[in-house]
């Protein structure tokens, strides 16, 4: 869903239909954010209402909020776009693709999250550049083994 790296960043699922860019976070990953919260802060303090003790605060609490990570469930289908030149003739794809989100391995410690596009090949979100647009099109049907068959949840009373 999100790579370990983005584990220690406020994180949220995605939502069907909105538009998400690549950005690079402060742990060096590339990763999924929204672009409203890449938007500097909406009121940011003007010359006139800096005081000194407002720098002071400011240096050791920062005013700036983390950007959160939108994490992606695997087997959502997404929209990418943007796609540069040089990556269209290594995959063999075009400028905007439909691909699959997944997870190459469930391995600690290693990037994980990778998308794949319709004629197979895998990409790992790591590969992609930082601006990148992706439309997240469906979050993916969960598989059955997912979840709990009801028998194992029906409380049976005790003799």
């Amino acid at each position: 869903m999100c790579d370990y790296s983005l584990m220690s960043i406020p994180n949220r699922l995605a939502r069907e239909g909105e538009e998400l860019l690549t950005h690079r976070f402060e742990t060096g990953c590339l990763g999924l954010a929204s672009p409203s919260d890449l938007q500097p802060n909406a009121n940011p303090l003007t010359p006139e209402s800096r005081t000194f003790w407002s720098m002071v605060k400011e240096f050791f609490i920062p005013f700036e909020t983390p950007v959160p990570a939108v994490c992606i469930p695997p087997g959502a289908s997404l929209r990418l776009m943007d796609i540069s030149s040089k990556l269209q003739r290594e995959l063999a794809i075009g400028p905007a693709e439909e691909v699959t989100f997944t997870e190459r391995t469930a391995e600690e410690f290693s990037y994980r999250d990778a998308v794949r596009f319709s004629n197979g090949r895998e990409i790992l979100l790591q590969d992609l550049r930082e601006g990148q647009r992706v439309r997240v099109l469906t979050l993916g049907q969960a598989d059955e083994s997912d979840f709990a068959r009801p028998e194992e949840f029906v409380l049976r009373p005790s003799r």
